[in-house]
């Protein structure tokens, strides 16, 4: 697979009949696979690295809360990045597969954490640092994190649009009378008038078969009561009409941060599809015990394990398929759904 650096996009570009990744194993034309989770502590022992590996994906998309850095101090949070990135597992995912990533709130810097981190800037380099964002990348040389990149499968193609939900966020109060974790922020925004501008520009100018999101917060689910976009009403509702009036072919959005994994779906009046929250958390870590998590778009079940997440493209029988996977590459749910070219 051959990088290149194009505007706002990371271009990968595959051989017409079929490409070789760094590895030299073959990756047919007709299928795009893109590997996803969040969630990964640094300090654990027993990660999925080698599980995602063996998948082979054509990409791998982290989105978010991959160290748990919690620190002012970003020599501390430097060494926990370098933990996590010399990690042999780690290491060998790199060698055959682009990683692409943002950050949540615990790589951020802080626990739920928004706009006023004061350290947010020495963050951001460290987080790209660790994704070898090149030096000359547009993503370097202006505020937050987001970012969009182009896979290309012979004349189909993928684009991945990576929101920033941290660097721009209004305040999220504790909700100290018990009755929620958090106090619904009625008026607040979450992507910030620069990045809002950005999202709209790279939704209307998108070409690709099929558009994914990518959110480190929920976007769909409403009833939980931890970091969702339902806690920024006046910003869920932006989101969901931007994609609704742009109508970008066969959007998906990808989303972690919860420690489980789960598939909410809803219809928007313009779209002819519907419009899917794939979540996938707990690379290293999920519940220590579950329990029953309303969620009234939740399709099929919610999955209770380390796991990470696979979305695979069938481009000639128009279909994706979407995978809750975990240790040995175990399968815990499955949903395959057409997709229209």
């Amino acid at each position: 697979m051959r990088n290149l650096i194009l505007s706002l996009a990371t271009i990968l570009l595959f051989n017409c009949c079929q490409h070789k990744n760094n590895n030299n194993e073959s990756v047919t034309k007709g299928i795009t696979k893109i590997a996803f989770g969040s969630c990964s502590h640094q300090q654990d022992s027993v990660q999925l690295w080698p599980e995602i590996t063996a998948e082979n994906p054509d990409i791998m998309v982290l989105t978010g809360d991959n160290i748990y850095g919690d620190t002012q101090d970003m020599a501390k949070l430097k060494k926990m990045y370098d933990l996590q990135k010399n990690r042999a597992s780690y290491q060998q995912l790199l060698k055959k597969t682009k990683v692409i990533g943002v950050w949540d709130d615990h790589d951020y810097g802080v626990n739920d954490g928004g706009k006023h981190y004061t350290n947010k800037d020495s963050s951001k380099y460290l987080m790209l640092d660790f994704f070898d964002v090149p030096i000359n990348d547009p993503v370097r040389n202006r505020q937050g994190v987001y970012s969009s990149h182009t896979l290309n499968n012979g004349d189909h193609s993928v684009k991945i649009i990576l929101l920033d939900t941290r660097y721009f966020r209004d305040t999220l109060k504790i909700d100290t009378t018990g009755k929620s974790r958090y106090i619904i922020n009625e008026h607040g925004d979450i992507l910030g008038e620069e990045q809002w501008k950005w999202l709209e520009n790279e939704l209307k100018n998108s070409t690709a078969d099929v558009n994914i999101i990518g959110s480190s917060i929920q976007v769909l689910a409403e009833e939980q009561i931890f970091e969702k976009w339902a806690n920024f009403p006046v910003a869920r509702k932006k989101l969901l009409g931007l994609i609704n009036d742009i109508n970008p072919k066969n959007t998906v959005i990808i989303s972690g941060d919860r420690h489980i994994a789960e598939i909410s779906s809803i219809m928007l009046d313009n779209l002819d599809y519907p419009l899917y929250d794939f979540t996938s958390s707990g690379l290293t870590h999920t519940w220590a015990e579950p329990w029953a998590e309303q969620n009234r778009y939740r399709i099929g079940k919610l999955i209770n394990e380390k796991n990470y997440g696979i979305i695979n493209i069938n481009w000639e029988d128009s279909s994706m398929t979407f995978e809750v996977k975990g240790n040995d590459q175990e399968t815990y749910y499955q949903l395959k759904v057409p997709i229209k070219l």
